[in-house]
């Protein structure tokens, strides 16, 4: 069943949302202003229909970060231990809670609002003939008349909000996993501080490395299952980030008289798309924090005065902490707060070479 319900989701996706929006931009494909009112839709659909494939793909690999994660929780711990996962887990929390907020406000900006006749796009003769629909889409029927435009109106309204669960639930859980990694990370950082000062240090350090080691590959699991996933949402960033800064560029310079709804709805999307990405690269930086503190943690220790044998080890340790660890966008550059500041750059650049073509 479970398959089943994914193979439901992706078939609608795919086939109600994501094949009439690709055949509506062949159809209006020249003209920039239409164009950014369908890809602004048909990307972050090719990304949900890329995400659930992925993911369903790559469930028997993420099953033992859930069975580790359940684990963490339920192992006794000192106070300070159990805060500090409280603590990370609140952050996933709100995070969480903010990209629900997102949704549902796109949700009442793409469904709620056109059913009351308000429609949030581009219309044209060509992409609407009759009656705006929720998305650009053009199907192989007439959607002009009755019920054929009701019908398609409500199953793209369905669409839309199986898209938008699938498409935030899978990077909601993205951050809950990498905010549990880096919670586990303060607590094996905690230990290797005061390593020195335990009596039993041999045994302590031998924990540590056996917890370090589980993390390492947990995180290679989960870079495994996103990379892909993230190289995408890169490309479509840039694309998207530099047809919306075109798109204020001609606000401007054309006067144009547009509607507070449709500049509440435009504002919302840029903040959206823009903190979505940011949050990725955080994370990531955090991530790329929290391992190197354990080679300092470990490097802080009185090593010196402790057993011979426990120092060989703990430089073991020392080494493999010495190696970056990064999430990555296609296995191809990191996601950090660096790769972020020059993807904005490089959708700058491409944004006024797009307000030079257009003038």
């Amino acid at each position: 069943m479970c398959n089943f319900r994914v193979l439901v989701v992706f078939m609608g996706v795919t086939f109600g949302l994501l094949i009439p929006s690709i055949h509506s931009l062949t159809r209006i494909f020249g003209d920039i202003i239409l164009m950014l009112d369908n890809l602004q839709f048909t990307l972050p659909t090719i990304s949900c229909s890329i995400r659930i494939v992925i993911f369903w793909w790559k469930k028997e690999a993420i099953i033992p970060i859930m069975n580790m994660i359940v684990e963490d929780w339920i192992k006794l711990k000192n106070a300070q231990e159990r805060n500090l996962m409280i603590r990370r887990a609140r952050c996933a929390r709100i995070i969480i809670t903010f990209a629900s907020c997102i949704m549902a406000s796109g949700c009442f900006f793409l469904i709620i609002l056109p059913s009351f006749g308000i429609s949030m796009r581009t219309t044209t003769n060509i992409t609407d003939p009759g009656k705006p629909m929720p998305l650009q889409t053009h199907y192989i029927y007439d959607v002009t008349n009755s019920p054929q435009y009701e019908l398609t109106f409500i199953s793209q309204s369905i669409y839309i909000v199986v898209a938008m669960m699938s498409y935030s639930g899978i990077d909601n859980f993205l951050g809950l996993l990498v905010l549990h990694i880096c919670g586990q990370l303060d607590i094996l950082k905690n230990h290797l501080t005061s390593l020195d000062k335990c009596v039993n240090s041999h045994e302590v350090l031998k924990s540590c490395i056996t917890r370090h080691i589980r993390l390492l590959r947990a995180i290679d699991i989960i870079e495994d299952t996103y990379n892909v996933m993230l190289l995408f949402l890169f490309v479509y960033f840039a694309i998207l980030f530099a047809f919306y800064g075109f798109r204020i560029i001609t606000l401007f310079d054309e006067e144009s008289d547009i509607s507070f709804p449709h500049l509440m709805y435009f504002a919302s999307t840029v903040i959206n798309i823009f903190a979505h990405m940011c949050l990725y690269c955080a994370l990531g930086e955090i991530l790329v924090a929290q391992c190197n503190k354990i080679y300092y943690a470990a490097y802080s220790n009185k090593w010196y005065t402790m057993n011979p044998k426990v120092t060989h080890n703990l430089l073991l340790l020392m080494i493999r902490g010495s190696k970056p660890i990064y999430l990555t966008a296609g296995k191809i550059f990191p996601v950090t707060m660096a790769t972020f500041c020059s993807l904005v750059k490089t959708s700058v650049g491409y944004m006024s070479v797009l307000h030079t073509t257009r003038s």
